[in-house]
């Protein structure tokens, strides 16, 4: 981490920006401060914008900034358990990826400041979307992809347990899945003790791979014949099972 400071003074009176970049991931955070902003207000933008989104980290590299090397980090590290670093001037192998990330917001800032003259601290959110955004050689993807690619994976597989492969045919028979509303009343049954299917009902074509064509009764002529695979439900012969739609709210 570190700041950028010397920038014009916003509306908001900020002039200063707090740059933070996981080594890991590459993502970076552009954090609009304030160059006189105490070490409680800093604190509490880091457990805001960092720690809640990304939880304590390991260690944490910086320059030798008054501010950090202050006692109030040694309590910091002590509270959060964490080593602290400190870089050296002209020294890459500690923060070489870092002043890259500062040259490249510096000059996509000013670009935008001088095509859409206005306040830098007003485009600083979609500067850090572009960067996160972009490609990373050393990463072979964007940083968003990095830091939230595996999450949408993991949550994918977790849902995959659960799906079954359904395909249905046509002449089958199903029944049609009806969204319960609250204080509807339906089949003489109000809210969530209403049934949820109706029918059954014929298939009579199919539509793709995931969509169906009904052959709905002249009471729902009013109501689009092609329904989604996962509001239909297959039907095996009972004559009890028929459940007439003359409630249904249309």
């Amino acid at each position: 981490m570190d700041f950028v400071t010397g920038l014009p003074l916003t509306p908001r009176k900020k002039d200063t920006i707090w740059v933070v970049v996981d080594k890991l991931t590459k993502s970076a955070h552009f954090i609009p401060v304030h160059i006189d902003y105490s070490l409680d207000k800093l604190a509490e933008l880091y457990v805001s914008k960092i720690v809640r989104l990304h939880g304590v980290p390991l260690s944490i590299i910086f320059d030798r900034h008054p501010r950090f090397t202050s006692q109030f980090c040694k309590k910091l590290q002590e509270a959060f358990d964490m080593k602290l670093n400190f870089s050296t001037t002209f020294h890459p192998q500690t923060d070489g990826q870092f002043g890259r990330a500062i040259q490249i917001l510096e000059d996509t800032l000013r670009c935008c400041v001088l095509e859409f003259q206005g306040s830098w601290e007003k485009y600083l959110p979609l500067v850090k979307f572009s960067y996160n955004n972009n490609y990373q050689s050393s990463l072979k993807m964007a940083p968003y992809e990095a830091l939230y690619g595996p999450a949408s994976d993991r949550q994918k597989s977790y849902a995959d347990l659960k799906r079954k492969e359904i395909d249905y045919q046509v002449s089958d028979k199903v029944f049609l899945k009806v969204s319960p509303w609250k204080k509807v009343l339906r089949f003489g049954k109000k809210g969530k003790l209403s049934p949820h299917f109706i029918g059954p009902y014929e298939i009579t074509e199919r539509i793709g791979p995931v969509a169906y064509r009904l052959a709905l009764q002249s009471e729902l002529e009013k109501i689009h014949d092609i329904f989604h695979m996962f509001m239909l439900c297959r039907y095996r012969f009972d004559p009890s099972h028929v459940i007439a739609p003359t409630e249904v709210e249309i």
